[in-house]
This record gives C-alpha cells, sequence and structure tokens, in this order.
C-alpha cells in the first residue's frame, strides 16, 4: 500500500529553488533582474516564492481593468461573430508570443508577462474608434490615450485591499507602459519591453488577416502579391488545403517565420552585448528587431491592413456609430455628473468633471456603452434639453 505524499516545508526548499537563484541560473546578464528592481512606490516585504515582477503579473491578471478586456473589440465587434479576437484574447496571445521571445533570448520573461498582460489594459471601449471620440471630447482638459490610462488604472484607479489607491506595481513594469505612452522621449527602453512591442506588432498583424479572411473582408487573391505571403508560400502547402486550413496554415506560418527571423536577428545584435548589464545595453542603444528586408515585408503587410480592412466600409460604420455614441454619452454626463456612479461623483472634484467622465467611459465594455446609451441618451431625452 503507497503512502501518502507528504509537502515539503518551503524552507527546505531553498536556496536552489528561490526566485533569485532562478534568475541568476537562467538569465543572461542583459536581462532585467527582479533583484535589482528599483522597487515600488509603496514598500512592501519580498514575498517568499514569488519575484516582485510574478507579483505585479497576479495584480494585473486579477484587475477589474483586465477582465474587462474580454468585452473590448480589437477590431471586429460582437455583432460580427464571435470567432474575431477581443482585445483579452489579443492580449493574451501577446503575452505568449513575448513569453517565447524573452524565454529564447535568456531575458526576464515574469517581466516580459507583467508588462504584455498590462500593455491593453486601458483601452476603452470599441478600440482605436473609441480611443479617438474620447480624444476629440477631452482634447482641451489633457487629451486622452489608452497608454497613458493603462498607467492610470495601475496607479489611482484600480482599487486592491490596501489603503492607497492602485496596483503598487514595480517601477520596471510601469516604466514599460510609461515608454508606450511617450514613445518620442529618445530614450532607449529595456530589453524587455521591446520584446512586448515587438509581439505586439507581429500578433495583431497575423489575427488581424486572420479575422479579415474568416469574416469575408479579405479574398486570397488580394494577398497574392504581399512580400510575408510569399515567403510563407515556400513554406507551407497554402494551395492544397481546405479553405480553413490554408487560413490557419498561413496565420501559423506568418508568425513563425516573424519570430523565428526577429529571434536570429536579435542573437547577433546581443552577442555584441557580451556582460553588459540591462542598463549598459540600454546606454549603448541595442535595440532589437528584424532583419531590414523582413521589416520591409511586414510594413508592407501592415499599409495593406490599413488600407483593406481598417478602412473596410463595414468597420468605417462601426467607428461612427461608436464615436457619436460616446460623444453623447460625454456631453450627457459632463452636463449631468450626478448621473455617474458614485465613486466618479467623489472624483469630479479632484480631477474635474471632463476627465473623470472620460475615465468612467474609457472603463466600460462595448455592450456596457451601448446599453448605457440607451438608457441615458435614446430614454433620457426628456430630461437633458440643453447637452444636445
Amino acid at each position: 500500500m503507497s503512502q501518502p505524499t507528504r509537502s515539503i516545508p518551503l524552507r527546505n526548499l531553498e536556496p536552489a529553488l528561490s526566485w533569485q537563484n532562478r534568475e541568476r541560473l537562467l538569465l543572461a546578464p542583459y536581462a532585467m533582474f527582479a533583484s535589482h528592481s528599483m522597487g515600488r512606490e509603496h514598500s512592501e516585504a519580498q514575498h517568499e516564492y514569488r519575484s516582485p515582477f510574478q507579483r505585479d503579473r497576479d495584480r494585473i491578471l486579477h484587475s477589474s481593468a483586465f477582465r474587462r478586456l474580454s468585452g473590448k473589440m480589437q477590431v471586429f465587434t460582437g455583432d460580427m461573430g464571435d470567432y474575431h479576437r477581443t482585445r483579452l484574447t489579443h492580449t493574451n496571445e501577446v503575452s505568449s508570443l513575448a513569453r517565447t521571445i524573452g524565454r529564447t533570448l535568456r531575458l526576464n520573461e515574469d517581466l516580459i508577462e507583467a508588462m504584455a498582460l498590462l500593455h491593453d489594459i486601458g483601452h476603452p471601449p470599441f478600440g482605436h474608434c473609441g480611443e479617438d471620440a474620447l480624444q476629440a471630447c477631452v482634447k482641451d482638459f489633457g487629451g486622452f490615450s489608452h497608454n497613458a490610462f493603462a498607467l492610470e488604472l495601475a496607479t489611482r484607479i484600480e482599487q486592491r485591499y490596501t489603503s492607497y489607491p492602485g496596483l503598487n506595481l514595480t517601477h520596471e513594469v510601469l516604466s514599460g507602459q510609461q515608454f508606450r505612452s511617450d514613445k518620442d522621449s529618445g530614450t532607449v527602453p529595456m530589453l524587455e519591453i521591446q520584446v512586448v512591442d515587438s509581439a505586439d506588432s507581429i500578433a495583431y498583424d497575423a489575427h488581424d488577416l486572420d479575422d479579415a479572411l474568416k469574416l469575408g473582408l479579405l479574398n486570397w487573391q488580394q494577398l497574392s502579391g504581399l512580400g510575408l505571403v510569399q515567403r510563407v508560400r515556400k513554406l507551407a502547402p497554402l494551395d492544397q488545403s481546405s479553405q480553413n486550413n490554408r487560413r490557419q496554415m498561413l496565420v501559423h506560418t506568418l508568425i513563425d517565420i516573424q519570430m523565428d527571423n526577429f529571434l536570429q536577428y536579435s542573437m547577433g545584435l546581443l552577442a555584441e552585448a557580451g556582460q553588459l548589464d540591462s542598463q549598459a545595453v540600454q546606454d549603448v542603444g541595442i535595440l532589437l528587431q528584424m532583419s531590414p528586408e523582413m521589416q520591409s515585408d511586414k510594413e508592407e503587410l501592415e499599409d495593406f491592413l490599413f488600407q483593406h480592412v481598417y478602412r473596410h466600409p463595414k468597420l468605417v460604420e462601426v467607428r461612427m456609430r461608436a464615436a457619436t455614441r460616446l460623444n453623447q454619452l460625454y456631453r450627457l454626463l459632463k452636463a449631468y455628473p450626478q448621473r455617474l456612479p458614485e465613486r466618479f461623483q467623489k472624483w469630479c472634484a479632484e480631477w474635474g468633471v471632463e476627465h473623470t467622465v472620460a475615465v468612467y467611459l474609457a472603463g466600460m465594455t462595448d455592450r456596457f456603452c451601448d446599453d448605457q446609451y440607451i438608457a441615458l441618451v435614446e430614454l433620457g431625452r426628456d430630461l437633458a434639453q440643453d447637452w444636445s
């Protein structure tokens, strides 16, 4: 008769399995070590078996704003079906690709995952068209950017069980989002930040193409002249597969060849880094990237998607409807801030009515925004005579 398994006290596993030791064993000198973190705004004792970046990842994952990403469109709205990506599935795909790159390059995978999960958390309803609409509403009151809003969510809007607001993330995770918010700063970011940005670009190019084909907004003949598609045809038997398998094979190979090229080219760049640490690599200006030839083909695909997908008449209609609804909701709630939830009413005096209304709208899912439009605007016109 077998004996029951007995758990081993964590203290008996130290130091071999400590996160500090794992970093020393696995990470390259140019990686960002959690043990070298600049810490948090509010100091905390170190966790026994989770690194600071692992704890950041978990805080983001369990936040309300992260959960709401499941109800926010990536490019296509829910009324166009349920196959295509949402903002949440896109975030998970970016995280997966970024972790693969980070592990291969011996960078800090925990830091990469935390930044990947955070990177789109500030998107308002209806994607970039919603962002454009909010920016137009509050352009004279600080403007609106989903990257800046992600920082605001992480530092003062999300509420844990602590006495202070925000998630109290590490300086490094916040600096990654700060770089996304101000890419014209002229500084070279940490390698882990570069990995997340590259994974984001690889993911949305391939998956937007996938969704557009699935929804019938594109046909295969339109893709035949693209350099990246021609590269795929040399490796995958697209013409010998069924319609559905062909699309899946295209997307898989499209991601694979970009990932492989990015890794091979970046490894060559990092070979020159030697024993430089994370800050020194930034100081000398190392930028991880694809080869010039692959990057040129990638830019061709992005131009194609902009012209034939993002400007497709069906999406233009969605953009116009979303912009109108957000604009009207903004004007109504600005005129009647007492209709905001109590939590937001308290913020009006501190943040200003305009910014508070934008924050409220930006946190909505697509469906909740539509519901609020119907409840407050279409059914409540008799309560608001002067805002329209």
